[in-house]
Protein backbone atom coordinates (compact mmCIF):
# COMPACT_ATOMS: atom_id res chain seq x y z
CA UNK A 1 0.00 0.00 0.00
CA UNK A 2 1.34 3.46 -0.92
CA UNK A 3 2.29 5.93 1.84
CA UNK A 4 -0.52 8.20 3.00
CA UNK A 5 0.28 11.92 2.55
CA UNK A 6 -1.17 15.25 3.65
CA UNK A 7 -2.46 15.87 0.12
CA UNK A 8 -4.56 12.70 0.47
CA UNK A 9 -6.18 14.11 3.62
CA UNK A 10 -6.89 17.44 1.91
CA UNK A 11 -8.36 15.62 -1.10
CA UNK A 12 -10.56 13.54 1.21
CA UNK A 13 -11.88 16.71 2.87
CA UNK A 14 -12.54 18.35 -0.50
CA UNK A 15 -14.42 15.25 -1.67
CA UNK A 16 -16.48 15.17 1.56
CA UNK A 17 -15.10 11.73 2.42
CA UNK A 18 -14.15 12.99 5.88
CA UNK A 19 -14.93 16.22 7.68
CA UNK A 20 -12.37 18.92 8.44
CA UNK A 21 -12.53 18.05 12.15
CA UNK A 22 -11.84 14.40 11.37
CA UNK A 23 -8.98 15.39 9.08
CA UNK A 24 -7.41 17.51 11.80
CA UNK A 25 -7.71 14.69 14.36
CA UNK A 26 -6.24 12.20 11.87
CA UNK A 27 -3.28 14.46 11.13
CA UNK A 28 -2.60 15.18 14.80
CA UNK A 29 -2.77 11.45 15.59
CA UNK A 30 -0.33 10.59 12.80
CA UNK A 31 2.08 13.33 13.82
CA UNK A 32 1.92 12.40 17.49
CA UNK A 33 3.36 9.01 16.55
CA UNK A 34 6.30 10.32 14.55
CA UNK A 35 6.82 13.90 15.67
CA UNK A 36 5.40 16.99 14.00
CA UNK A 37 8.61 18.28 12.45
CA UNK A 38 9.29 14.90 10.83
CA UNK A 39 6.14 15.25 8.73
CA UNK A 40 5.99 18.97 8.08
CA UNK A 41 8.33 21.01 5.85
CA UNK A 42 10.24 23.66 7.77
CA UNK A 43 8.58 26.54 5.92
CA UNK A 44 5.09 25.14 5.53
CA UNK A 45 2.53 27.95 5.25
CA UNK A 46 -0.05 26.52 2.85
CA UNK A 47 -1.22 28.82 0.09
CA UNK A 48 -2.84 27.63 -3.10
CA UNK A 49 -4.18 30.08 -5.66
CA UNK A 50 -4.78 27.47 -8.36
CA UNK A 51 -4.09 23.77 -8.75
CA UNK A 52 -3.06 23.71 -12.39
CA UNK A 53 -3.35 25.33 -15.80
CA UNK A 54 -6.81 23.83 -16.23
CA UNK A 55 -8.12 26.26 -13.61
CA UNK A 56 -6.55 29.20 -15.44
CA UNK A 57 -8.12 27.94 -18.68
CA UNK A 58 -11.56 27.63 -17.06
CA UNK A 59 -11.28 31.09 -15.47
CA UNK A 60 -10.41 32.68 -18.82
CA UNK A 61 -13.42 30.93 -20.34
CA UNK A 62 -15.70 32.13 -17.58
CA UNK A 63 -14.43 35.66 -18.03
CA UNK A 64 -15.24 35.60 -21.74
CA UNK A 65 -18.63 33.98 -21.14
CA UNK A 66 -19.63 36.51 -18.48
CA UNK A 67 -18.42 39.40 -20.65
CA UNK A 68 -20.56 38.20 -23.53
CA UNK A 69 -23.62 37.77 -21.35
CA UNK A 70 -23.16 41.21 -19.80
CA UNK A 71 -22.79 42.88 -23.19
CA UNK A 72 -25.93 41.13 -24.34
CA UNK A 73 -27.74 42.31 -21.20
CA UNK A 74 -26.69 45.90 -21.86
CA UNK A 75 -27.93 45.63 -25.44
CA UNK A 76 -31.31 44.15 -24.51
CA UNK A 77 -31.92 45.57 -21.06
CA UNK A 78 -30.80 48.51 -18.95
CA UNK A 79 -27.71 49.25 -16.90
CA UNK A 80 -29.36 48.58 -13.53
CA UNK A 81 -30.12 44.94 -14.33
CA UNK A 82 -26.60 44.14 -15.62
CA UNK A 83 -24.82 43.88 -12.24
CA UNK A 84 -27.77 41.95 -10.80
CA UNK A 85 -27.51 39.46 -13.66
CA UNK A 86 -23.75 39.17 -13.10
CA UNK A 87 -24.22 38.44 -9.40
CA UNK A 88 -26.93 35.84 -10.06
CA UNK A 89 -24.84 34.08 -12.72
CA UNK A 90 -21.79 33.99 -10.44
CA UNK A 91 -23.90 32.51 -7.66
CA UNK A 92 -25.32 29.80 -9.96
CA UNK A 93 -21.95 28.87 -11.47
CA UNK A 94 -20.40 28.63 -7.98
CA UNK A 95 -22.57 25.62 -7.21
CA UNK A 96 -20.66 23.66 -9.84
CA UNK A 97 -17.14 25.12 -9.87
CA UNK A 98 -16.89 25.81 -6.12
CA UNK A 99 -19.24 23.50 -4.30
CA UNK A 100 -18.85 20.45 -6.56
CA UNK A 101 -15.50 20.76 -8.38
CA UNK A 102 -13.62 22.70 -5.66
CA UNK A 103 -11.62 24.60 -8.29
CA UNK A 104 -9.65 27.36 -6.57
CA UNK A 105 -9.06 30.04 -9.19
CA UNK A 106 -12.53 29.86 -10.82
CA UNK A 107 -14.05 29.96 -7.32
CA UNK A 108 -12.05 33.05 -6.41
CA UNK A 109 -13.05 34.71 -9.67
CA UNK A 110 -16.74 33.87 -9.22
CA UNK A 111 -16.76 35.16 -5.63
CA UNK A 112 -15.10 38.40 -6.78
CA UNK A 113 -17.58 38.83 -9.63
CA UNK A 114 -20.47 38.23 -7.24
CA UNK A 115 -19.16 40.71 -4.66
CA UNK A 116 -18.34 43.40 -7.22
CA UNK A 117 -21.65 43.15 -9.04
CA UNK A 118 -23.58 43.07 -5.77
CA UNK A 119 -21.83 46.24 -4.62
CA UNK A 120 -22.53 47.98 -7.94
CA UNK A 121 -26.18 46.89 -7.96
CA UNK A 122 -26.89 47.99 -4.40
CA UNK A 123 -24.86 51.15 -4.94
CA UNK A 124 -26.88 52.16 -8.01
CA UNK A 125 -30.06 51.79 -5.98
CA UNK A 126 -28.79 53.85 -3.04
CA UNK A 127 -26.33 56.41 -4.43
CA UNK A 128 -27.52 59.41 -6.42
CA UNK A 129 -24.54 60.71 -8.46
CA UNK A 130 -26.14 64.17 -8.55
CA UNK A 131 -26.62 64.33 -4.77
CA UNK A 132 -23.81 62.94 -2.63
CA UNK A 133 -25.06 64.30 0.69
CA UNK A 134 -25.90 60.82 1.96
CA UNK A 135 -22.90 59.02 0.47
CA UNK A 136 -21.58 57.87 3.85
CA UNK A 137 -24.80 56.06 4.72
CA UNK A 138 -25.06 54.54 1.25
CA UNK A 139 -21.53 53.12 1.53
CA UNK A 140 -22.39 51.86 5.02
CA UNK A 141 -25.45 49.99 3.75
CA UNK A 142 -23.52 48.56 0.77
CA UNK A 143 -20.80 47.38 3.13
CA UNK A 144 -23.19 45.75 5.58
CA UNK A 145 -25.11 43.97 2.81
CA UNK A 146 -21.81 42.86 1.29
CA UNK A 147 -20.53 41.51 4.60
CA UNK A 148 -23.72 39.53 5.15
CA UNK A 149 -23.59 38.20 1.58
CA UNK A 150 -19.95 37.10 1.79
CA UNK A 151 -20.50 35.51 5.22
CA UNK A 152 -23.31 33.54 3.61
CA UNK A 153 -21.04 32.67 0.66
CA UNK A 154 -18.44 31.35 3.09
CA UNK A 155 -21.03 29.28 4.96
CA UNK A 156 -22.50 27.85 1.75
CA UNK A 157 -19.45 27.29 -0.45
CA UNK A 158 -16.70 26.95 2.20
CA UNK A 159 -14.44 29.26 0.17
CA UNK A 160 -11.64 30.85 2.24
CA UNK A 161 -11.19 33.76 -0.21
CA UNK A 162 -14.72 34.92 0.60
CA UNK A 163 -13.32 36.09 3.94
CA UNK A 164 -11.04 38.48 2.06
CA UNK A 165 -14.05 40.00 0.30
CA UNK A 166 -15.91 40.01 3.62
CA UNK A 167 -13.03 42.06 5.02
CA UNK A 168 -13.05 44.51 2.12
CA UNK A 169 -16.73 45.23 2.73
CA UNK A 170 -15.87 45.57 6.42
CA UNK A 171 -13.27 48.19 5.56
CA UNK A 172 -15.94 50.10 3.65
CA UNK A 173 -18.18 49.95 6.71
CA UNK A 174 -15.35 51.25 8.92
CA UNK A 175 -14.61 54.19 6.65
CA UNK A 176 -18.31 54.98 6.30
CA UNK A 177 -18.71 55.09 10.08
CA UNK A 178 -15.69 57.39 10.30
CA UNK A 179 -17.27 59.68 7.70
CA UNK A 180 -20.57 59.69 9.60
CA UNK A 181 -18.82 60.63 12.84
CA UNK A 182 -16.99 63.45 11.06
CA UNK A 183 -19.23 64.34 8.09
CA UNK A 184 -17.28 65.58 5.12
CA UNK A 185 -18.29 64.07 1.79
CA UNK A 186 -15.42 65.67 -0.12
CA UNK A 187 -12.83 64.15 2.21
CA UNK A 188 -14.70 60.86 2.11
CA UNK A 189 -14.40 60.80 -1.67
CA UNK A 190 -10.80 61.94 -2.00
CA UNK A 191 -9.40 60.70 1.35
CA UNK A 192 -7.10 63.70 1.09
CA UNK A 193 -6.87 63.85 4.88
CA UNK A 194 -4.78 60.69 4.76
CA UNK A 195 -6.17 57.20 4.96
CA UNK A 196 -3.41 55.88 7.24
CA UNK A 197 -1.86 58.92 8.94
CA UNK A 198 -3.11 59.48 12.50
CA UNK A 199 -1.38 62.89 12.57
CA UNK A 200 -3.87 64.41 10.11
CA UNK A 201 -6.72 64.87 12.62
CA UNK A 202 -9.00 62.56 10.68
CA UNK A 203 -11.19 59.65 11.74
CA UNK A 204 -10.17 57.63 8.68
CA UNK A 205 -6.80 56.36 9.99
CA UNK A 206 -8.40 55.55 13.34
CA UNK A 207 -11.03 53.56 11.44
CA UNK A 208 -8.37 51.64 9.49
CA UNK A 209 -6.50 50.87 12.71
CA UNK A 210 -9.62 49.58 14.48
CA UNK A 211 -10.55 47.63 11.36
CA UNK A 212 -7.09 46.08 11.27
CA UNK A 213 -7.19 45.04 14.92
CA UNK A 214 -10.68 43.50 14.63
CA UNK A 215 -9.71 41.70 11.41
CA UNK A 216 -6.54 40.40 13.08
CA UNK A 217 -8.59 39.00 15.96
CA UNK A 218 -10.96 37.22 13.55
CA UNK A 219 -7.96 35.86 11.63
CA UNK A 220 -6.45 34.52 14.85
CA UNK A 221 -9.77 32.87 15.68
CA UNK A 222 -9.53 30.94 12.41
CA UNK A 223 -5.83 30.18 12.95
CA UNK A 224 -6.35 28.76 16.42
CA UNK A 225 -9.05 26.44 15.16
CA UNK A 226 -6.49 24.91 12.83
CA UNK A 227 -2.93 25.31 14.17
CA UNK A 228 -1.67 22.54 11.84
CA UNK A 229 -3.05 24.46 8.85
CA UNK A 230 -4.63 21.73 6.78
CA UNK A 231 -8.21 23.00 6.48
CA UNK A 232 -10.11 26.01 5.18
CA UNK A 233 -9.87 27.72 8.57
CA UNK A 234 -6.15 28.42 8.15
CA UNK A 235 -6.66 29.50 4.54
CA UNK A 236 -9.42 31.87 5.67
CA UNK A 237 -7.11 33.22 8.33
CA UNK A 238 -4.44 33.87 5.69
CA UNK A 239 -6.71 36.14 3.64
CA UNK A 240 -7.83 38.03 6.74
CA UNK A 241 -4.21 38.45 7.89
CA UNK A 242 -3.42 40.08 4.53
CA UNK A 243 -6.06 42.76 5.14
CA UNK A 244 -5.20 43.16 8.82
CA UNK A 245 -1.52 43.61 8.04
CA UNK A 246 -2.18 46.26 5.41
CA UNK A 247 -4.42 48.21 7.79
CA UNK A 248 -2.32 47.90 10.96
CA UNK A 249 1.18 48.19 9.51
CA UNK A 250 0.31 51.06 7.19
CA UNK A 251 -1.51 53.04 9.89
CA UNK A 252 1.23 52.62 12.49
CA UNK A 253 4.10 52.91 10.02
CA UNK A 254 2.75 55.95 8.17
CA UNK A 255 1.76 57.76 11.36
CA UNK A 256 5.16 57.31 13.02
CA UNK A 257 7.19 57.88 9.87
CA UNK A 258 5.35 61.07 8.87
CA UNK A 259 5.93 62.45 12.38
CA UNK A 260 9.67 62.11 11.79
CA UNK A 261 10.18 59.72 14.69
CA UNK A 262 12.29 57.11 12.89
CA UNK A 263 13.36 55.38 16.11
CA UNK A 264 9.78 54.63 17.14
CA UNK A 265 9.02 53.56 13.57
CA UNK A 266 11.89 51.07 13.66
CA UNK A 267 10.78 49.74 17.05
CA UNK A 268 7.19 49.37 15.83
CA UNK A 269 8.34 47.46 12.74
CA UNK A 270 10.51 45.22 14.91
CA UNK A 271 7.55 44.49 17.17
CA UNK A 272 5.32 43.77 14.16
CA UNK A 273 7.97 41.43 12.75
CA UNK A 274 8.12 39.66 16.12
CA UNK A 275 4.34 39.17 16.07
CA UNK A 276 4.57 37.82 12.52
CA UNK A 277 7.11 35.23 13.67
CA UNK A 278 5.14 34.24 16.76
CA UNK A 279 1.90 33.66 14.86
CA UNK A 280 3.84 32.24 11.89
CA UNK A 281 2.36 34.59 9.33
CA UNK A 282 4.64 36.34 6.82
CA UNK A 283 1.97 38.79 5.69
CA UNK A 284 2.68 41.23 8.52
CA UNK A 285 6.35 41.33 7.67
CA UNK A 286 5.60 41.73 3.97
CA UNK A 287 3.35 44.72 4.66
CA UNK A 288 6.17 46.39 6.64
CA UNK A 289 8.86 46.03 3.96
CA UNK A 290 7.98 49.38 2.37
CA UNK A 291 8.52 51.25 5.65
CA UNK A 292 11.75 49.37 6.31
CA UNK A 293 12.92 50.64 2.92
CA UNK A 294 11.91 54.19 3.87
CA UNK A 295 13.88 54.00 7.13
CA UNK A 296 17.01 52.59 5.52
CA UNK A 297 16.88 55.16 2.72
CA UNK A 298 16.57 57.97 5.27
CA UNK A 299 19.50 56.55 7.24
CA UNK A 300 21.78 56.50 4.17
CA UNK A 301 20.44 59.64 2.51
CA UNK A 302 23.66 61.47 3.33
CA UNK A 303 25.51 59.21 0.86
CA UNK A 304 23.50 60.61 -2.04
CA UNK A 305 20.46 59.19 -3.81
CA UNK A 306 22.34 56.41 -5.59
CA UNK A 307 24.25 55.38 -2.47
CA UNK A 308 21.12 55.40 -0.32
CA UNK A 309 19.20 53.33 -2.86
CA UNK A 310 22.04 50.82 -3.21
CA UNK A 311 22.49 50.42 0.56
CA UNK A 312 18.73 50.10 1.12
CA UNK A 313 18.32 47.38 -1.48
CA UNK A 314 21.37 45.43 -0.31
CA UNK A 315 20.56 45.50 3.40
CA UNK A 316 16.85 44.88 2.93
CA UNK A 317 17.49 42.14 0.39
CA UNK A 318 19.97 40.30 2.61
CA UNK A 319 17.73 40.63 5.68
CA UNK A 320 14.59 39.35 3.95
CA UNK A 321 16.48 36.50 2.29
CA UNK A 322 17.98 35.37 5.60
CA UNK A 323 14.68 35.63 7.43
CA UNK A 324 12.80 33.82 4.67
CA UNK A 325 15.39 31.06 4.44
CA UNK A 326 15.68 30.36 8.17
CA UNK A 327 12.19 31.42 9.21
CA UNK A 328 11.38 28.15 11.00
CA UNK A 329 14.62 28.13 13.00
CA UNK A 330 14.31 31.78 14.01
CA UNK A 331 10.69 31.25 15.03
CA UNK A 332 11.57 28.14 17.03
CA UNK A 333 14.26 30.08 18.93
CA UNK A 334 11.84 32.92 19.71
CA UNK A 335 9.01 30.60 20.77
CA UNK A 336 11.38 28.59 22.93
CA UNK A 337 12.65 31.74 24.64
CA UNK A 338 9.17 33.05 25.36
CA UNK A 339 7.54 31.98 28.62
CA UNK A 340 4.27 30.08 28.49
CA UNK A 341 1.31 32.35 27.86
CA UNK A 342 -2.39 31.75 27.24
CA UNK A 343 -3.13 30.14 23.86
CA UNK A 344 0.57 29.50 23.15
CA UNK A 345 -0.17 25.82 22.56
CA UNK A 346 -2.83 26.74 20.01
CA UNK A 347 -0.32 28.51 17.76
CA UNK A 348 1.41 26.56 14.96
CA UNK A 349 3.87 24.00 16.40
CA UNK A 350 7.61 24.65 16.35
CA UNK A 351 10.72 22.54 16.87
CA UNK A 352 11.30 22.38 20.61
CA UNK A 353 14.74 21.65 22.00
CA UNK A 354 15.02 18.17 23.57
Amino acid sequence: MADFHLDDIRAAVAANVISEAQAARLKVFAESRGGYRDHMPDDDEPFELFKGFAEIFVTVGLGMLFSGVMVMAVFWGNFTTVPLLGAVLAFVFAFYFTKKRRMNLPSIWLASVFAGNLAVFVGTLLIDPLNLSGLEYSVLYVGIIGMVAMAGWFALFKLPFSMFLFGLFGLGVSLAIAAIISPNVIDFLSLREGLFDLNNQSFFPLATLVFGIVTFMIAMFFDMRDPHRISRFAASGFWLHVLAAIAIVNTIGMSLYSSGNFTLTALALFFISLIALIIDRRSFLTAGILYMAFLLYAAFEGDGEFGALMSTLLILGVSITILGTWWAGIRAAIMGALPDFPLKKRLPPYAEKP
